[in-house]
């Protein structure tokens, strides 16, 4: 708990807010699947209604 107290809330706010960029620097396609029910503007359709 003593690394916590060191950090402030600046820095814990700015690492909290860097993780999803890091998820964008990972060149992995996303898996998706076509039957998929999304919802668009409330508007229930499947991702393949999308494409």
């Amino acid at each position: 708990m003593s690394f916590m107290k060191r950090m402030s809330r600046r820095a814990i706010v700015q690492a909290l807010m860097a993780l999803p960029a890091l998820s964008l620097l990972r060149n992995q396609p996303a898996v998706v699947d076509a039957d998929e029910i999304v919802e668009i503007n409330g508007w229930i359709l499947r991702r393949s209604d999308l494409a």
